[in-house]
């Protein structure tokens, strides 16, 4: 278990949610959020837990199963492109995780996030500094959160196969960069980012 989570158990402050997101830059495909509670960090099973752009796919997908198997709740909100275009990438990324809070099924009494603290948020929070590598329980919420937007993103490229979704996952990448500009943007695509609005001109 790691330290802040240690000292916030022992301090009699329980249970504890996690929260991570996936897909804050890419130019495609939805934002996934997710909020973990686990009843017990300190899980032999989740000795492997990191975050996930430590970890390779298929051990995510291990990893997946196993949290969860074992976490007391997990909730996941999916925020699509036209969301993001509409309030922004950070303000659509801070609403999803207020959503993503209060959709667990147990009320968590401490809140720890990866990078942001969650502004209107009543539950306590705290912002932890590369939480996502020292926080398990935000791991568990970055692995929930790459791999549901993974397999979405495997999804849409059976829909859209000439972007290529399922290998850079929306992400600007050459191959991505040269189907855009064959084909144009199609719906899942964020309007609002500049390489694809200065397609749109």
């Amino acid at each position: 278990m790691k330290a802040i989570e240690e000292l916030l158990r022992n301090a009699g402050i329980s249970p504890i949610a996690g929260v991570d997101e996936a897909g804050r830059g890419p130019c495609a495909g939805p934002l996934v959020v997710a909020a973990v509670i686990l009843k017990d960090p300190n899980d032999p099973k989740l000795a492997e837990v990191r975050d996930s752009k430590e970890v390779s796919e298929s051990k995510r997908e291990i990893l997946f199963d196993v949290i969860m198997d074992i976490a007391e709740s997990v909730s996941v909100i999916i925020v699509p492109p036209s969301e993001i275009d509409e309030r922004g990438v950070h303000a659509a990324n801070l609403d999803g995780m207020r959503r993503a809070v209060k959709g667990l099924q147990i009320e968590p009494a401490y809140v720890l996030t990866d990078g942001y603290a969650i502004e209107g948020l009543a539950i306590p929070n705290v912002a932890v500094w590369k939480g996502d590598q020292v926080v398990t329980a935000i791991s568990a919420a970055s692995i929930i959160a790459k791999v549901t937007r993974d397999r979405m993103m495997i999804e849409l490229d059976k829909t859209y196969p000439q972007y290529g979704f399922a290998k850079h996952k929306g992400y600007i990448t050459a191959v991505h960069t040269k189907a855009l500009a064959e084909h144009g943007p199609c719906i899942e695509h964020r309007k609002s980012f500049s390489n694809i609005a200065a397609l749109l001109q």
